[in-house]
């Protein structure tokens, strides 16, 4: 059964800085946040194309692992959707999507980070350390945007 886990930041960075640094920088993003991910390669594609399979190496609770993803991008609503092809998270969920809604506020702006997740059976936890990553990631990479402003 599909399910998600929600949560909003309130981020220095225009949504359009953040918006695109994840649809067409994204060999950028180490650099913000090394202690969370370590590397990212384009695996097919280029890093501007929807639809590009990207390969992540990243930390998450102590343990190194990786993910590939398409990334899906929405121009009119400042979203950006990485969907799970393959990796370490893909063997306890069928389905794993990390996505961000971006919305202006004040000089910055809200970045709803969302996960959806299907598990492969009901033993498997709900995917919390994943959004404690995603939340983390995401205050590093917008620490990092503002400080290159």
């Amino acid at each position: 059964m599909a399910a998600k886990l929600e949560t909003v930041l309130e981020l220095s960075c225009t949504p359009q800085q953040f918006f695109t640094v994840w649809k067409s920088e994204a060999h950028q993003i180490p650099n913000h946040t090394p202690n969370n991910i370590h590397a990212v390669d384009v695996h097919e594609g280029d890093w501007e194309t929807a639809g590009s399979l990207k390969a992540w190496k990243y930390t998450v609770d102590g343990t190194t692992e990786t993910f590939k993803e398409r990334i899906e991008v929405d121009e009119e609503n400042m979203k950006v959707t990485l969907v799970g092809e393959e990796g370490d998270v893909m063997k306890s969920y069928k389905v794993f999507k990390p996505i961000y809604y971006l919305a202006p506020k004040g000089n910055g702006c809200l970045a709803t980070c969302v996960i959806e997740y299907e598990k492969v059976n009901e033993n498997v936890p709900a995917p919390d350390k994943y959004m404690e990553f995603m939340i983390n990631a995401t205050k590093e990479i917008d620490a990092g945007l503002v400080g290159a402003k």
